[in-house]
């Protein structure tokens, strides 16, 4: 079916929130100019936005096909497509085809922008393929869910520790032409996610599969896999050795939530080290023995399945859900503890430096002496910094927040993109 055609069945409205940021700064770009149209029609602008002080647009409502199309198989496309052209004063335009809206889900869409000294022809173009339980894609190449390792060298981790970045390889792993790129570990997940499972699924659902993306991709740092065989990569995108990674893809808002909430468990066995190489199938087009069906998992959702009675019903009752000690790159972890009005110490101290510089790039956010007392000057930073990034606006300090002011601290005091 045509992307045209499918707008005729378009009767339930989606949302799409998009960032625009300078590739090498992270800086974000105010007044970035973005026109949406649908694809397949370029001809069809539906809207036209700019960005603001924190290179974000408005959330902006999108026709989508009916909320039941993607709660089970069938003929009808369960997502519209549409296509942004982003423009800005000094940058390279940027085109993104195929972003995916769902009904009622907010799809959230990130665009990098190359600076340019003098006016270019050229534009940046993004293609995005559909998701794998829609489009046709090589099934999963059964291997043992626990590697055999030796402890020589560094060949092996001694312990489980969440990378900062991981490097995905965007083809199979012999093929030399394909591109490296390298993704911050969350947003690699997220990618994943909502590249292969729907972010309109029950939440235990989409728990229980992030759950087997995150351990699958640990067992792949854990074990060097592919550096143990001479390859200079962390994991790849195919679906034949690996999981989906769709380079500048829209990911959406429900399964951004969960990763933030769970990005430091992974699957265990008693008495292995090593996270579970959770092998998985669609369990429609592809059905698969003691692994995870993702069309299954969706219906044990439906019947109030929690995620791990999710987990152990398809990788049996032995399997738990554990948390790694250490998240590699960020400059301190999380204490434990809320942070509020009215702590104090060098846990406050620390996110209070991060936020100030967090500040130089996203001006809407107050700069904050970093003195170590929480105050009202610092819950109001907090605040605006959550709603600027679309976290729960409280003014507190939690687990997500805090590895958010991490995460983008991390990002903007670099001087270059490694992407």
């Amino acid at each position: 079916m045509s992307d045209i055609a499918v707008t005729q069945n378009n009767v339930d409205q989606g949302e799409l929130k998009i960032q625009v940021t300078a590739r090498g700064t992270n800086a974000p770009i105010e007044n970035a100019t973005i026109s949406i149209s649908y694809s397949g029609d370029p001809e069809s602008m539906v809207e036209e936005v700019n960005t603001d002080a924190s290179g974000m647009s408005e959330q902006i409502t999108l026709d989508a096909p009916p909320l039941e199309y993607s709660m089970e198989p069938g003929e009808n496309q369960p997502f519209s497509q549409f296509t942004i052209q982003v423009a800005a004063e000094g940058f390279r335009p940027v085109n993104v085809s195929g972003i995916e809206i769902f009904s009622n889900q907010l799809a959230l869409q990130e665009v990098r922008m190359e600076p340019v000294n003098v006016p270019e022809d050229t534009t940046d173009t993004i293609v995005i393929p559909v998701n794998t339980l829609w489009g046709d894609y090589p099934p999963k190449i059964a291997e043992s869910e626990i590697k055999p390792v030796t402890e020589t060298g560094e060949i092996v981790l001694s312990r489980v520790v969440i990378p900062e970045y991981v490097i995905v390889h965007d083809g199979p792993p012999t093929d030399t032409t394909a591109r490296d790129y390298y993704v911050r570990y969350k947003d690699y997940i997220k990618n994943v996610a909502s590249s292969e499972i729907y972010s309109t699924w029950p939440d235990s659902t989409i728990r229980a599969n992030v759950l087997a993306i995150m351990s699958f991709t640990l067992n792949r740092v854990y074990t060097e896999w592919y550096r143990n065989k001479g390859y200079d990569f962390t994991i790849t995108t195919s679906t034949a050795f690996d999981q989906k990674f769709v380079y500048g893809r829209n990911i959406f808002q429900s399964i951004s939530d969960v990763v933030d909430e769970m990005f430091q468990n992974y699957l265990s066995r008693p008495n292995v080290r090593q996270p579970i190489l959770t092998q998985y199938c669609d369990g429609e087009r592809v059905t698969c023995s003691n692994w995870l069906s993702q069309w299954g998992s969706k219906y044990l959702g439906d019947q109030n399945y929690s995620a791990v009675e999710i987990l152990r019903y398809y990788y049996g009752n032995s399997i738990y859900i554990n948390t790694a000690e250490e998240v590699s790159g960020i400059p301190a972890s999380w204490p434990r503890m809320d942070l509020t009005v009215g702590a104090t110490g060098e846990k406050v101290r620390q996110i209070q430096e991060e936020l100030a510089r967090i500040s130089r790039s996203y001006p809407a956010i107050p700069t904050v002496t970093p003195d170590g007392i929480f105050g009202p000057a610092t819950r109001e930073a907090v605040e605006v910094f959550q709603r600027v990034f679309g976290l729960p606006v409280t003014g507190v300090i939690d687990y997500r927040t805090w590895y958010k002011i991490s995460e983008i601290y991390v990002a903007v005091a670099r001087l270059a993109e490694l992407v």
